[in-house]
Order: structure tokens, then C-alpha cells, then sequence
């Protein structure tokens, strides 16, 4: 007999918690019981959709014992405050990424997930996309041999498509633009198969979005591994387009959203192509939150591992601000990142 879904309140109604709440849908390991956002219109049209109770507090949905975990859209500004209330009840919570705007917050948000014995869980969907899962175990099996390098891009074109009186359009909610928004779902990916990343080198720009934020960032991180990598995102860009290539001394991979994935091993003059099948990573991470609440995994991206991805990319701002290679350590270690 298979176990009852995990019964959840999702806190915070804007678009990411439409596509969240769709992935759950498509699931039958979790179901919305329950909604709150301060908008009484947003709230009501949220559970009109998806057939849950708006609540009129975050206290009525904490309160509510059969509301086993929190689904957390909210800014990041406010994750520290409402994962704390979440804890404080016993409540686990599915959060969605970054898991702050700095370190200090993100390692609070850790330590009172631990403390409280409740399940942290920091959505990094791109991590399980089948192009990264396959090559991740091709350099499991060491197919790759010594990884030297890695160049990957991620771009939307977002002229025209922004709201500015949005927190995720300002560098008050969403410090470092583009880079914080979107890439840090490569660096995670770029960490996952190259390895922690030591230093980092970087450089931004405003060059066609209205506001206050970088449309346009590239880093270079050296790897402790010793390896290097670039990753370039923009939200000035003519369309959607993701790549990332993978080199190792004896094998490559090539991605991008257009051309599929291809491997070539060393001796070979030509690439052949990896089939793989478009995965639903939105409901992967969400079953496997539900496992992790039944006791049957643990969360692949917890807390510190969010956090340090956030230093990351922190590191990255704080390069392209400051005009130098900053440290990753240096970042973690800092009582002001």
C-alpha cells in the first residue's frame, strides 16, 4: 500500500509557484491542502486553480496540523524569516532557490532547519536534466579521465517581458541580476560535474534591460580540481538558448538546447549523438522532497550545500564590482557576504 501524499501549504503566489503547484499535479506523492500570499485576489485565484483552501495568514496554515511542509515562493529576502516560522512548527520546507541574498542568512536558514530536525530542501531543477545526469555518470565511470574544462551559457530574452516593481527585477531583491536569477542554476550544474569551485573571475553589465540590475554577466571559475570553466548568462539575448560542453583529457561532451547532446572520445574525429528523453526535473525534485519527508532520502541540494552555492555566485558579484578574483572561502567566511 503506497503512503498518502505529503500534504503541503504553498506560501507565496507568483509565477514560479504556478509552475511549482502544475509539477505537483503531475505528481500523486504530494497534494496542495492550503495557500497564503498578503494579495487576497492572488491567493483566491491560486486556490480556485488548484483546488486548495486561501488561508487568511501564514499562521492559519502553520497551525494546521495536518499540513505536513511548506512550499516557499516567497523573495528571498524574507526566506530566513519564514523558513524560521516553518521550523518553529515543525513544518518542513521545499524552497526555492537561491536560498538568500547572502551567506549569513543562508547559513541562519541552514542552522534552524537543523535544529528544528526538519526537512530543508533548495530547488536546483537543472541539476537533473538528462543530458547532465548522463554525462555526470559517464565521469563517474571515468570515461572523461582528468576534467580539464567546462563553457556553458544560459540566456532568455526577457526585453519588454519585466516588471520592474518586481523584487526579482531589482538589485535590492535579487543582488548581482542575471546572475543570481538564472546562473546560478549552472554554476550548480558546473559544481556537480567539475567539482567545488576555488576562485572565481568576473565581469557584468546593463546593456539593454531598463533598471538596476546586470542583463549580462560572465565568470571563470577555477575548480579545486584545478579545471576551469566560464559560464556566460543574459536576459539580453535574441531568444532562449542553453549550451554547456564538458572536456576531459580523454573524452567531451557537447550540449545545447538546439543541437541535442554529443560525446567524443579521444582518438576520434567525429562526435556521436547521445539520445536522451526531456525528463519532468520540476516533479522529480518535488518526489523526491516527498521521500525525504517520509524518511526514504535525503534532500539532494540541503541547506549548506545552497548556501555555498550562493557564495559562488556572490564571489562572482563581488569580483565584477571590485575588479579582482575573490575567493569562494572568502565569501563563506565573511560575517558581511
Amino acid at each position: 500500500m503506497s503512503a498518502a501524499p505529503v500534504r503541503v501549504g504553498c506560501l507565496g503566489m507568483g509565477w514560479w509557484s504556478d509552475v511549482l503547484a502544475d509539477a505537483i499535479g503531475r505528481s500523486d506523492t504530494i497534494e496542495i491542502a492550503k495557500c497564503f500570499t498578503r494579495s487576497e485576489d492572488k491567493r483566491a485565484a491560486f486556490a480556485e486553480k488548484y483546488g486548495c483552501v486561501a488561508v487568511d495568514s501564514y499562521e492559519d496554515m502553520l497551525s494546521d496540523d495536518s499540513i505536513e511542509a511548506i512550499i516557499n515562493t516567497t523573495p528571498n529576502s524574507v526566506h530566513l524569516e519564514t523558513v524560521r516560522q516553518a521550523a518553529e512548527h515543525g513544518k518542513h520546507v521545499f524552497l526555492d532557490k537561491p536560498i538568500a541574498n547572502t551567506v549569513a542568512e543562508g547559513k541562519a536558514i541552514a542552522a534552524v532547519s537543523e535544529e528544528a530536525g526538519i526537512i530543508l530542501s533548495v530547488g536546483y531543477q537543472r541539476r537533473r536534466e538528462s543530458q547532465f545526469r548522463w554525462i555526470q555518470e559517464q565521469i563517474g565511470a571515468g570515461r572523461f579521465g582528468k576534467l580539464v574544462q567546462a563553457e556553458c551559457n544560459i540566456s532568455r530574452d526577457r526585453l519588454g517581458k519585466i516588471d520592474l516593481s518586481s523584487w526579482r527585477y531589482q538589485s535590492s531583491g535579487m543582488p548581482g541580476g542575471v546572475m543570481l536569477q538564472i546562473g546560478i542554476h549552472y554554476t550548480d550544474v558546473l559544481e556537480m560535474l567539475m567539482g567545488p569551485v576555488k576562485r572565481v573571475n568576473g565581469m557584468s553589465a546593463r546593456l539593454v534591460l531598463p533598471g538596476d540590475n546586470p542583463d549580462v554577466a560572465n565568470v571563470t571559475f577555477e575548480h579545486e580540481n584545478g579545471a576551469l570553466s566560464n559560464l556566460t548568462a543574459s536576459y539580453a539575448s535574441a531568444s532562449e538558448y542553453y549550451m554547456m560542453n564538458i572536456y576531459g583529457k580523454e573524452a567531451s561532451a557537447y550540449y545545447d538546447l538546439f543541437g541535442g547532446l554529443r560525446f567524443l572520445e579521444r582518438g576520434s574525429t567525429d562526435s556521436n549523438p547521445v539520445p536522451f528523453e526531456k525528463n519532468d526535473t520540476i516533479r522529480e525534485e518535488l518526489d523526491e522532497f516527498a521521500a525525504c519527508v517520509r524518511g526514504e532520502a535525503e534532500p539532494e541540494v540541503g541547506g549548506l550545500g545552497a548556501t555555498r552555492s550562493l557564495a559562488v555566485i556572490l564571489a562572482g558579484v563581488k569580483s565584477a564590482r571590485e575588479g579582482r578574483t575573490v575567493d569562494v572561502d572568502e565569501v563563506m567566511n565573511s560575517p558581511d557576504a
